[in-house]
Order: C-alpha cells, then structure tokens, then sequence
C-alpha cells in the first residue's frame, strides 16, 4: 500500500496509520507494478462546522505632510504610543501583538510634481481571547479599525481534524465494502490512499469604516465582535482492487 498524506497546516502520519488500521485488510504488494482489473477508485469526506475561536484586527493611522520625515516622525509617535498602550493588555496566544505596513509616499499635483507626502501605519491584534481584543481595539487612540478577520486557532483545528481524520478514514472502509458486495466481489486490497485537510483561512468580516473614520470622534467602547462559523473538511480518497 502506498500512503500519501497531504494537509494545508500539517498532520500528524502516526494518527492517520492508526486510522487506518482499523479493521482487517489485506494488503495488495502488487499494485505499484501497474494498473490492476477490479479497480475502483472513490473518496470520502467528513465535515465539521467549528465556532472560530481566532480574531485579527488590523487598525491604521494615516498621516500628511510637506516633507517626508514629518510625516514618518508623526506615524511613529502614534505607532509607538498605541504599540505601548497595547502590549500592556497583550496576553501570549489570547492577544498578541505585532507592527504591520509602514510606509510613506509622495503625494502628486496636477502638474504631476510632487506636492507633499502621505504615509500609514499598522498595528495587528491578534489571539483567542476576543474580548480582550475588542476592548483594546476600541481604547487605542489615534488609529481606525481598517480590518477585522475570524478564523480557526491551531489548537481547535489539530483536535478536531484528528477526530475528523478517524471518522473520514472508517467511511472510505465502510464504503469499500460496499463497493466490493456490490460488484459481486467478496474481498478487496487497497491500493493508493491519500488524506487531506482542508483548513480555511481567516474570514474577513465587511465593516462600516465610514462610521469609524475619525477615530477621535468615537469613544473607548469596544468593538462590536460576533465570531462566525468555519468548515473544516478530510477527505480520503484512493482505490481499492476487488478479489473473489
């Protein structure tokens, strides 16, 4: 049997020999030597729809300026300030901070010359503990909320993927035997097996930002969060040879 594991965030092989081992099959040596009669190839799937337990917030502060190092001293000094104001909240996993796009750029005229320069900064929140990350979201001074992203942790996906995983692999044995009394067959070998996870990524939420653009104008509440719904999906897909 040749046994090709695939997954967008890595898995563990040990779990999925485990998988399957269950059962009694016999094993077919023979079939790398070429396509083999009685072969039918199939997969199957199991599906799970998790709670997403993981929240980016991505906040921005823009800035403009005749000369290029004002407007980068001025994107510093807010940078510094919230970075400051944040890490004192930051928790390791629960919400954990970092920098994200600095840039500044020269603003053209009509007369295609520049006229001045504008530049942005970035914060990211990011972690598990969502309430802490609306709270800080809504206390940083001098940034607007540009982005607010869900998605699945590692923890969540890796302990639910190995019970889908288990449950994935029986239904391709289940299936197998189907298959094989179908066809008038009375025992079947298998051939090439490959399992994949299929992980989503973060989940971009739209926001009204026209309401949020001066963030000197809102007060420290937090932010609204509401976290949705990811799917998290393994499929086992392969061939079985069939034999009397």
């Amino acid at each position: 049997m040749s046994l090709r594991l695939t997954s967008r965030r890595g898995r563990s092989l040990a779990a999925v020999c485990t998988g399957l081992a269950l059962g009694s099959v016999s094993l077919n040596p023979a079939w790398a030597e070429g396509p083999r009669s009685n072969a039918v190839s199939f997969q199957t799937t199991a599906t799970e729809e998790v709670t997403q337990d993981l929240m980016s917030v991505t906040l921005q502060v823009t800035r403009d300026g005749a000369q290029a190092a004002q407007v980068q001293a001025a994107l510093k000094q807010v940078l510094e300030t919230a970075l400051a104001q944040a890490k004192r909240a930051a928790v390791p996993g629960g919400m954990d901070v970092r920098t994200g796009q600095f840039s500044v750029n020269p603003r053209y005229g009509n007369n295609a010359k520049i006229n001045g320069w504008q530049g942005q900064a970035r914060l990211i929140l990011e972690g598990t503990d969502t309430t802490r990350i609306a709270q800080t979201a809504g206390q940083l001074e001098g940034l607007n909320i540009v982005n607010v992203a869900y998605g699945l942790s590692r923890a969540l996906r890796e302990r639910n993927e190995s019970d889908l995983t288990a449950q994935a692999i029986e239904r391709f044995r289940q299936r197998a035997q189907e298959l094989t009394k179908a066809f008038g067959f009375t025992s079947y070998t298998l051939g090439e097996v490959s399992v994949q996870s299929d992980t989503p990524g973060f989940e971009v939420r739209p926001m009204m930002m026209a309401a949020r653009a001066m963030k000197a104008e809102m007060d420290s509440s937090p932010l609204p969060v509401e976290p949705g719904k990811g799917i998290l999906n393994v499929t086992v897909s392969g061939s079985i040879v069939m034999g009397r």
